[in-house]
Order: structure tokens, then sequence, then C-alpha cells
């Protein structure tokens, strides 16, 4: 496995590469809100330096792969997480605008599921037991090297849900699912901390919290809250672009 895919935060600050460095540089103008941005955690997280970025160059079957690398990395480390948030490194996995760089809201949601989608098709590791395969299933979550996570789509075409545009690119701000769980899950202090965070939601954006959103566990569909709409409309179909693949070990 190639060492230098998964990036920290710090790397990112000193890289030579422009891009790259103006991905960081519109998290930081973003993050820097300390008095509104609604994620307590994302904003910890930056000052800390706990960040880790993946950055996508093109989108041949080469760079799927190589993507996947990362992530399996990005796996491992999270593997070793000791329930404290100075070791909670959320991931960031920038898409070049040579890849997308477009204002439909459906456009980048359309990509954001054909990332996960290839993703899943090239995931060596069984999916787990105990997490339904089904996205329309409430306990189902996006799975990789057998490790659920919670993938937040973020780009440009958020014009009034502001707190999902981080900049000019398409981005992914991936935890792992358990992380949710132990910090903000199912008992008092979880629920204030979500009650915190979307109220804060409420007042940063310029549009009410989508209905989509809501808590694992509680009847709500997760694949729901990755990709939101822009307005607060419910969905038109209601079904998930994601299908679980059995054989997987290919890109299609």
């Amino acid at each position: 496995m190639t060492r230098d895919i998964l990036l920290r935060q710090k790397d990112v600050a000193n890289a030579t590469c422009d891009w790259h460095k103006a991905v960081l540089d519109e998290i930081k103008s973003k993050l820097k809100d300390e008095q509104h941005f609604p994620c307590l955690f994302s904003r910890a997280a930056f000052k800390k330096n706990l960040l880790r970025f993946i950055f996508v160059e093109n989108w041949s079957d080469y760079d799927v792969l190589r993507l996947a690398d990362g992530l399996s990395e990005y796996v491992a480390l999270s593997r070793e997480w000791n329930g404290s948030l100075n070791t909670s490194y959320p991931l960031i996995i920038a898409f070049s605008l040579d890849i997308i760089n477009n204002d439909q809201l459906e456009n980048y949601q359309k990509f954001g599921w054909e990332v996960l989608q290839k993703l899943h098709n090239v995931d060596s590791e069984a999916w787990p037991s105990d997490v339904a395969n089904d996205p329309h299933d409430p306990s189902w979550s996006m799975c990789f090297n057998g490790m659920p996570l919670f993938c937040n789509m973020s780009h440009p075409a958020h014009v009034l849900r502001r707190s999902r545009n981080l900049g000019k690119n398409f981005l992914f701000i991936i935890n792992p699912r358990e992380r949710f769980d132990v910090v903000a899950g199912d008992n008092s202090a979880g629920r204030r901390i979500r009650s915190n965070i979307r109220q804060r939601l409420d007042e940063y954006d310029y549009l009410s919290r989508s209905p989509m959103f809501g808590s694992y566990g509680d009847g709500s569909l997760e694949w729901q809250q990755y990709g939101i709409n822009e307005d607060n409309s419910d969905r038109s179909d209601g079904l998930c672009p994601f299908y679980y693949n059995p054989q997987k070990s290919y890109i299609d």
C-alpha cells in the first residue's frame, strides 16, 4: 500500500500542490467561524490538526483502487481509536475540479453515490453481519473493510444549506459510525450534544434542518442523510442508488 495516499492535516498545509492547499484553506475559512459553524467536533478536530485527507486527481479504475487503498489505511487507523476526541480523525476525501465541477445538486449526489458504489465493489472484506446490506433498512450504514462509516457529501451546489458547502470541490467528510454512537449516542448526554448541534445548524443554514436527519437506530434512514436536498422536500422516489454487491472485487 502506498503510504502517501492518506495525508495528515499538517502535510496538506505544507503541500506544493495548489489545489490541495486551496481545499484546506477553504475548510479553514469555514471552520474558523467559531461562533457560528454548527459542528463542534469538526472545529475541534481542525484546531488540533487531526484532519486526514485523501485527494483524488482523476477518476479512472486506477484512481478508484488508489482511493480504496487510502480508505483502507484510514479504517486501520480508526480501529486504534481509544475513545478520546484527541485520537478521533475525521477524513476528508477531496475530488479535483477536473473530475466534477457542476452547479447541479443532482449531479453531485449522483457522483457521490457512484463513488460509494465503486468503493463497495472493490471492497475485499465481508459486510458486517450486524449491519443491514439494504440501504432502505434503518440499520444500514455504508461499510468498508468491515467498518460502518458515516459519509457526508459536501459541495458548492449547496447555497442555502451552507453547512454542506466547504468550498469549490466535491468532498466526502467521513467518520466511523462508532464515534457518533459513543460521543452522541442514544443517552441523555448524547441527546444534548445532538440537540445543541442541530440548533446551531438551524441558526447557521438559511433554512431549517433537513427532515431526513435522524439518529442511527431511531427508524430514520442513514443513506438519506449522506446527500441531502437543498430544500426540505422529500425525495421523489425514495430509492437509494446504492446496491449491495455480494460478488464485489470488481469495478462497474
